[in-house]
């Protein structure tokens, strides 16, 4: 049986393919999750399997303007994202109390965001959680950047950030005009964020 050049290219490309894949299941997603190539597939895919918003949610793309939304402050006043911070890039990190990455990161969030000062990039934490967690969280971890709560739901403030499937830490970069730069789907490690931030 005689093969042709375009059944070998297809017959190639299905092979890297599943080397991809084999290579995931062995290695873990780690180092391809470490690349922007990486993020934006991971967050591309889950876009696509991930039920439709409710009605009158935007879920947000890479290049959107976010569509406003508010959440409650720790202290209850209300923070409108991405309004409350227009003309500064923000950091947005969506995390919980009972989620160990998210722990995890929290010590470098709180030193990136400590080295910025009032015009740097602004870090904003909203919590998919109870407010009582929260704070009892805080107690033991505190942090000195804002912390926002909403209610983990279909209409919450990382799927309205692009994140329909819930997976956390979620954190998003946004413009000064409150457009989404970049996503990254997993916990920062150390020093990772500042890289993140000037791509």
């Amino acid at each position: 049986m005689k093969v042709g050049p375009l059944t070998v290219v297809a017959i190639a490309l299905v092979a890297g393919g599943l080397g991809v894949v084999a290579s995931l299941f062995v290695g873990g997603p780690g180092p391809l999750l470490g690349t922007e190539a990486g993020q934006r597939m991971y967050a591309d895919t889950l876009s696509a399997t991930a039920p439709a918003p409710p009605e009158g949610v935007s879920v947000a793309k890479r290049g959107d303007v976010i569509a406003p939304f508010e959440v409650a402050g720790l202290d209850g006043d209300a923070i409108r994202v991405p309004t409350a911070h227009a003309g500064q890039r923000v950091l947005v990190n969506i995390w919980a109390s009972w989620c160990g990455p998210c722990i995890e990161e929290m010590p470098e969030l709180d030193r990136f965001a400590g080295e910025q000062g009032a015009n740097g990039v602004q870090v904003l934490g909203i919590a998919l959680d109870d407010a009582a967690a929260v704070r009892d969280f805080l107690q033991r971890i505190p942090v000195d950047y804002a912390i926002a709560l909403d209610a983990p739901g279909p209409a919450d403030a990382g799927v309205r950030l692009g994140n329909p499937r819930g997976v956390l830490p979620y954190t998003v970069l946004l413009s000064p005009d409150g457009r989404l730069l970049k996503q990254r789907i997993g916990p920062f490690a150390h020093g990772e964020i500042d890289g993140w931030v000037a791509d």
